[in-house]
């Protein structure tokens, strides 16, 4: 299911916003730029920009190639998502789990994204499920292939290391052998040891990677705190709903509960529980809440907390979350849609069926808007697709091209044959030749004189009513354009505008 939605409209109506255009054009790069590039930005993603080079080298296939790692790694973590949940409850509630995990809109968002956070999302999600396999007796293999998975999301993106502190707070509330609690500690030291290269070479980089970013704001940590309230309700309903109880007599036809009462049978005597009756084997050793929840909260509430301080949190950052909450709604709806409970709640057949009915239409209602609209340029910041395809309607030859402000550049960038048509006039060094991401531009000065030259400038720029960038070589475009320049009706896309500045003469572009 996972994988069928994620090929799902893969294409977003032919559009790319500008995250995935830096993994498209740093990609598309010479080893060796690449390389110089890691050593001054974008360590972080430095794994999966070679990922996806690899990618693009054996099949260039455009934006499908660029999504479809995405895709295969969000349907393994719905796999993941499923083996976990029927380790923990049985087979009903793994399909419960994996569906919803597929479903919630922001795995489906990022299943759709050509950057690392689904792929970071499967990792960490078979980390969880080696963690489980471990504590149940699992021997070194074990141990060693879950420090190795987790190492690989940590390279991949070196916050998915949060999930050590939740799997530190699931150890805590389980019943782990102390044996176990060693392996771990062993496991997680060598995942901190294995990742503190990348640390070290990123926290150079931490203020250009992430000055962009503010604190959490109010939206944010309400949606943070409702999330969290939702999942602590599912943990806490948990004990009190039938069981599943693998081979344990009385079981419920199907495998669940207690048995099923046949109508015109009598019931059985009850019987005093003997001292040399076999007791019921004894649960896991980490059950589904004290996994799932501390998995869903301790890592977005770790950064969250940290970007107080440091502003560092983005919830894709920490994806990997929705794995604990598909785990928790998953399982619930597993105890609730017990036949006995169904009964219990609810003992007339027609109004069981109306409910059921009720609960699948409502869900519906709600997710397939959200499903559609991931699916469109508009659940994105831009479009660059569209950005490009504005410049090549209004842009004729010798035409100069000014991005306002310079970081916006990055709309072009996938597009060689649209910027080989323009020139660039703030340009100093391009972004392979200067190890950036955007490129470096000429002194203030140079830019004034270079602009002056000009007869006729195309605008790359946010959309009005952005916040105006304060940089000297900013303004001193903005300054020179309105001066000197007539402005011409702006072009509108998506998180964007093209606008044509004349010194005379027509607006048209000319033959």
């Amino acid at each position: 299911m996972a994988l069928l939605l994620g090929l799902w409209g893969i294409r977003r109506e032919n559009s790319m916003w500008r995250d995935e255009s830096v993994t498209y054009q740093v990609a598309h790069r010479e080893l060796p730029h690449l390389w110089r590039l890691l050593g001054e930005l974008d360590a972080v993603h430095g794994l999966y920009y070679l990922l996806m080079k690899a990618v693009f080298t054996v099949w260039d296939g455009g934006l499908v190639a660029l999504r479809l790692p995405s895709v295969l790694a969000t349907a393994l973590a719905a796999a993941g998502v499923a083996a976990i949940a029927l380790r923990l409850a049985g087979a009903r509630a793994a399909v419960f789990s994996g569906t919803v995990f597929t479903v919630v809109p922001i795995v489906q968002h990022y299943a759709q994204e050509g950057r690392s956070y689904a792929l970071v999302c499967a990792a960490v999600t078979w980390a969880c499920y080696l963690l489980l396999r471990g504590v149940e007796g699992g021997g070194a293999r074990i141990w060693t292939a879950y420090a190795g998975v987790l190492l690989v999301a940590c390279w991949l993106h070196e916050f998915a290391i949060l999930v050590l502190a939740a799997h530190g707070v699931t150890l805590l509330r389980s019943a782990a052998a102390p044996a176990a609690r060693r392996a771990w500690l062993i496991a997680s030291g060598c995942v901190g040891a294995g990742v503190l290269p990348l640390a070290l070479v990123s926290a150079g980089q931490t203020e250009r990677q992430l000055g962009w970013l503010g604190r959490p704001g109010l939206g944010a940590w309400l949606l943070f705190f409702a999330v969290s309230a939702a999942g602590w309700a599912c943990a806490r309903a948990l004990p009190l709903l039938p069981e599943e109880r693998q081979g344990q007599p009385g079981r419920l036809e199907g495998g669940r509960g207690r048995g099923r009462e046949q109508p015109g049978q009598p019931k059985p005597l009850e019987r005093p529980e003997l001292p040399e009756q076999i007791p019921p084997p004894p649960g896991p050793a980490i059950g589904a809440a004290a996994l799932a929840l501390p998995l869903l909260v301790v890592p977005a509430g770790l950064l969250m907390t940290v970007s107080l301080v440091k502003p560092w949190y983005v919830d894709r950052y920490v994806l990997y979350g929705m794995t604990g909450l598909a785990l928790l709604l998953g399982i619930h709806l597993d105890r609730v849609t017990e036949p006995v409970v169904l009964r219990r709640l609810l003992p007339r057949r027609p109004a069981r069926i109306a409910a059921v009915c009720g609960c699948a239409a409502g869900l519906l209602a709600v997710l397939l808007p959200w499903s559609l609209l991931v699916r469109t340029p508009e659940s994105r910041k831009d479009d660059v697709v569209a950005v490009a395809d504005a410049v090549r309607d209004v842009a004729a030859p010798g035409d100069a091209v000014l991005f306002m402000p310079s970081r916006r550049r990055e709309w072009l960038l996938s597009f060689p044959e649209v910027r080989a048509g323009v020139r660039d006039l703030a340009l100093r060094q391009g972004p392979a030749a200067s190890a950036t991401l955007q490129g470096t531009e000429l002194p203030a000065d140079e830019i004034r004189r270079r602009v002056l030259a000009a007869d006729r400038v195309i605008a790359v720029t946010d959309p009005e009513g952005q916040p105006l960038d304060a940089f000297r070589g900013e303004a001193v475009k903005r300054e020179t354009l309105d001066a000197h320049f007539r402005r011409c009706e702006p072009v509108r896309v998506h998180g964007a505008q093209v606008v044509v500045h004349v010194r005379s003469g027509s607006c048209d572009a000319p033959d």
